[in-house]
């Protein structure tokens, strides 16, 4: 490292002012924060100095997806064969995965960052760590099926108009991996939903080989709930892709269909716990947003009038995003409620709303996005008015 960093200092006048690179000055800043610490202060202003700065916070939370990024990786090695009637064993089964989603990630971070290396460049300013976080939550959060060509166009829209035009990191109303998840949905929804776009089916450099076998079905868990009819209330069950019936077992740790981040509880309670022990998240909103949704659930049990209505709290828990969702999308710092009863506020109608769009909207089974995106909306909102609340008790007290 020591070497890196005599390199660095030696190359380093040719990006200040007057530099024959001074117009990569903005790309040189953030190539050497990210590997070093700066060592320089603030010399005038009030300021609070903490060693954990953005980039740290940002890294701490790509560690917390660590575990759900790698088991989506054997995940999709795993659904790819298991469609084909193989078993190549455990590594090959990986590898497969970690070939089908490396292009993905590649793709999201070289758009993003291309784009905000640009716009940093533009403005003169410094790049910001935020689409460290949003560079990889994008390939998480999409079926694996997705074309690459959409996530780039899907990850730049997003980041320009949901980010920078509001002025970049730190000032974004909307989750910007939310957003481009929103409009893969909406621009392309072929390419977004349907029973074919969750397994992967084709090779991948030679390494996926076989035929699909019959029968083949890769719906998710919820798209099957979605199109259950009201005579299978009471004997409907979920399936894997070959009809065997899935247990909540299969559930918690994610050997089904779905986006590839989002399917296994186990990996995402795993992130959960660490952004909880180094307190990068709130555990409020987490908490909140799993209330909500248990009591919605619960509520909507008690009515039981469709399939939807009928699946367990535990079972709406397990499916599809709602964990992913809760852990690392609705405690966004930027995004959600600041105010400490707000976050409760906030969390907790996140996951009421996330499953009623589930349950009554049979078009969209899986509503944590639109909830989240929606809460995004009313956070200021939510924080006001507990603010507001808070400053009338004060006067009362003070005039008694």
């Amino acid at each position: 490292m020591k070497a890196l960093r005599n390199y660095l200092d030696k190359i380093k006048p040719n990006f200040e002012e007057g530099g024959k690179l001074h117009m990569f000055q903005s790309v040189f800043d953030g190539v050497e924060t990210f590997l070093f610490v700066p060592n320089s202060t603030s010399k005038s202003g009030v300021h609070i100095h903490d060693a954990v700065d953005s980039k740290r916070t940002m890294t701490m939370v790509i560690y917390a997806l660590i575990p759900a990024l790698l088991f989506g990786m054997y995940n999709t090695g795993y659904q790819h064969y298991l469609a084909i009637g193989q078993d190549p064993g455990f590594l090959m089964t990986f590898v497969y995965g970690l070939l089908a989603v490396l292009p993905k990630i590649v793709v999201s971070y070289g758009v993003g960052l291309g784009i905000e290396f640009v716009v940093a460049q533009w403005k003169k300013e410094e790049i910001q760590e935020g689409f460290l976080v949003s560079g990889i939550l994008i390939p998480m959060i999409i079926p694996v099926d997705t074309p690459l060509w959409m996530i780039g166009v899907a990850t730049a829209f997003a980041v320009v108009f949901a980010k920078e035009v509001f002025g970049g990191t730190g000032y974004n109303v909307f989750n910007v991996a939310l957003v481009t998840r929103a409009f893969l949905f909406f621009a392309y929804p072929a390419a977004m939903s349907g029973d074919q776009v969750w397994v992967r089916t084709g090779d991948t450099f030679g390494i996926g080989v076989g035929q699909l076998v019959d029968g083949f079905s890769g719906a998710t868990p919820l798209g099957q709930i979605s199109v259950a009819g009201k005579e299978m209330i009471g004997s409907f069950h979920t399936v894997d892709i070959l009809g065997q019936p899935l247990t909540q077992c299969d559930m918690f740790f994610g050997l089904i269909p779905g986006s590839i981040g989002e399917t296994s509880t186990l990996a995402i309670l795993l992130g959960a716990a660490l952004l909880l022990f180094t307190r990068v998240a709130s555990w409020k909103i987490m908490l909140s947003v799993f209330i909500g949704g248990l009591c919605t659930s619960g509520l909507f049990n008690l009515i039981g009038t469709t399939v939807p209505m009928n699946v367990s709290p535990v079972d709406q828990i397990l499916l599809g995003g709602f964990a992913f969702g809760a852990v690392f999308m609705a405690t966004d710092p930027v995004t959600a409620a600041r105010t400490e009863t707000g976050k409760y506020i906030y969390g907790f109608l996140i996951g009421a709303m996330a499953i009623i769009i589930r349950v009554l909207n049979p078009g969209y089974p899986e509503g944590m996005m639109l909830a989240i995106l929606l809460m995004n909306i009313f956070a200021p909102l939510i924080d006001y008015y507990v603010v507001e609340a808070n400053i009338k008790r004060r006067l009362k007290r003070e005039v008694k």
